[in-house]
């Protein structure tokens, strides 16, 4: 409610890319200050409870719910993110060299439609950046995925490079990886989830990670977030090369270009679309997922979640962990307490005892 009534009214007053570095700079201060995480974590944190808390990956998760890439592009406010009551987050996305991105204004809310379009265009501090920050963490509550990606200026037959140059600057410092090929900000990036251009940069990735992981004795993982916008027959052959080259799981979904059924003039701002009008596409390309691979690859699923019932849709197409990034926008962070207790109240309505029996339900 504190949200609501005060957060919300003086942040949607603001520019949404200066109400972005706002939030950033306050959980960054706060987890600073002597007693900050304990406040933030009395204020908003989730308590872990044995029917939510999921093992993946060889990762502990305390909550099935995470934050998505994006709103925390440099890993500056890891700490205060973990506060809140997420199970897990993605920081970036990153690229080997700092950019700015694409100019300003380049962040756009749709409050009747519960969205937001960006075109951010991976602005980051590069990857040597993030290392530091995280490696500056003075604990870690929480997993964090590296989300990487490809600088503008390199060329598509190059990228494989760029990834391979944040997974051996970052290895250290992730608990698993998510390879970014479904940004619609960054030209022709989207062209590398098809053909053998999708093969041979996986090929490269996995080739990386395998190096690292012999070197350290651990098993990182590598998941790899795809688009909704695609046919069913490219979601197919997609999926079926993810699954060949080796990679842990997918992402389902990344922002949508599609503005079907929006009523807010800035759907007319070209960039990806989050919130809720990508709910349905999302949830869809999951179950489509989960049914091609025999529920074999694990799925994390986002896109238009705001409650408890969204995610429960999610989880019950097949999707192992769910992350938001739009609702804790419009609905503050409360929304993770909202969730957890409603995710508990539905399991016990379906008879399930842990929410890995919920995860594919529907194609039961």
């Amino acid at each position: 409610m504190l949200y609501r009534n005060v957060g919300k009214p003086v942040f949607f007053r603001i520019d949404p890319e200066k109400a972005h570095h706002l939030v950033i700079s306050g959980l960054h201060k706060t987890s600073r200050m002597p007693g900050g995480v304990t406040l933030l974590n009395k204020l908003y944190g989730v308590s872990e409870t044995p029917d939510l808390a999921v093992d993946l990956f060889g990762i502990h998760f305390p909550t099935p719910v995470g934050l998505a890439a994006g709103l925390d592009k440099n890993a500056e406010a890891a700490e205060g993110f973990s506060a809140i009551g997420f199970g897990f987050m993605e920081v970036g996305t990153v690229t080997p060299l700092g950019q700015p991105g694409n100019e300003q204004p380049r962040l756009f809310r749709l409050p009747p439609d519960e969205a937001l379009v960006n075109r951010m265009g991976f602005n980051n501090k590069g990857a040597e950046s993030m290392a530091e920050s995280l490696s500056a963490l003075p604990t870690r509550r929480i997993p964090i995925a590296i989300n990487i990606g490809k600088n503008k200026v390199t060329p598509n037959e190059e990228a494989h490079k760029d990834y391979a140059k944040c997974i051996s600057v970052l290895y250290p410092h992730a608990d698993f990886f998510v390879v970014n090929i479904s940004s619609p900000n960054t030209p022709d990036l989207r062209a590398l989830q098809h053909g053998n251009e999708l093969a041979d940069l996986l090929a490269v990735v996995m080739r990386e990670m395998n190096e690292h992981n012999q070197k350290s004795g651990l098993n990182k993982a590598v998941l790899v977030k795809i688009a909704p916008d695609v046919s069913n027959e490219e979601l197919e052959y997609m999926v079926n090369t993810i699954k060949d080259s080796g990679v842990s799981g997918i992402i389902a979904t990344n922002t949508t270009i599609s503005r079907e059924g929006l009523t807010h003039s800035n759907a007319k701002e070209t960039g990806g679309l989050s919130g809720r009008p990508l709910k349905e596409r999302s949830t869809e390309i999951i179950s489509r997922i989960y049914r091609q691979t025999e529920g074999k690859l694990p799925i994390i699923g986002s896109g238009g979640i705001f409650d408890s019932k969204d995610a429960y849709e999610k989880i019950r197409a097949g999707a192992s962990l769910v992350e938001i990034y739009t609702a804790l926008i419009y609905e503050g962070p409360e929304i993770n307490r909202r969730i957890h207790r409603g995710l508990r109240e539905l399991l016990a309505r379906d008879g399930f005892t842990h929410i890995s029996e919920a995860v594919g339900a529907d194609h039961r």
